[in-house]
């Protein structure tokens, strides 16, 4: 996968990025992604942060599917990880999650694996 973008495999199916634009929408989709879930509650780096909201336009303009996760650093929920789980099992593949870093997604992802097992 040849891109600029701060992208990390999961596994097969499933990759982490930092933060994410709108601009960067149309790369993911050309890169063979499906879906975009950020899991980077609004405002969470102050206001030069992009929003869900023009995320979430730019990522369905360029055809991906579009989901809004967000969980804080460090601790995630009962309900997170379920609400990850049914989002691995509703959205189609391969999946980009981001955040701040990459490494909240990717916990979030390995938890939610967890819960189906």
């Amino acid at each position: 996968m040849n891109t600029s973008l701060p992208l990390r495999p999961v596994d097969a199916g499933f990759f982490v990025a930092a933060q994410l634009g709108p601009e960067h929408m149309a790369e993911v989709a050309a890169l063979g992604f499906r879906s975009v879930v950020n899991n980077r509650p609004d405002f969470e780096a102050g206001p030069e942060q992009p929003t869900d909201a023009a995320v979430r336009v730019a990522a369905e303009a360029a055809g991906l599917t579009y989901r809004y996760l967000p969980v804080a650093p460090g601790h995630h929920s009962p309900d997170e990880i379920a609400a990850m789980a049914a989002l691995l099992d509703e959205l189609p593949g391969p999946v980009l999650a981001y955040c701040r870093s990459g490494a909240r997604s990717t916990r979030l992802y390995v938890a939610a694996l967890q819960l189906r097992d």
